[in-house]
């Protein structure tokens, strides 16, 4: 199983989490038992995978994102790079620049980006 790759439901879960941290994990079941009629065993299934995953932690009932969704976005699109271009930005650029032509503010940011970002 890839750590940063989430099922749909995985990926619901992980919102409702992100959006109501700290939650207990009872207040946690009740929600995904209104959202998604699922049982308090199948709440707690999910919960021990994305905790095994080092997404969130159950520390005593109180339930906390050891990543934010922005540092999971990010940790996803490494995962994408290593996985489909062997880590490399530039092959993603050029292979994504061939299918869809980059506008002149899309080329601004990146470069500001570039820019920023360039080690010295």
């Amino acid at each position: 199983m890839e750590q940063y790759k989430l099922g749909e439901m995985e990926q619901k879960f992980a919102d409702i989490i992100w959006a109501k941290e700290p939650v207990t994990s009872r207040a946690l079941t009740e929600i995904c038992e209104k959202e998604f009629s699922w049982k308090r065993t199948t709440t707690y299934t999910m919960l021990k995978r994305l905790c095994e995953r080092k997404i969130f932690e159950n520390n005593n009932g109180t339930v906390t994102a050891l990543m934010s969704r922005n540092e999971f976005g990010a940790a996803q699109g490494e995962q994408f790079l290593t996985d489909a271009f062997a880590g490399s930005l530039p092959q993603f650029l050029a292979a994504f620049t061939r299918r869809k032509k980059l506008n002149s503010k899309e080329i601004d940011e990146i470069q500001r980006l570039i820019d920023e970002y360039k080690e010295e």
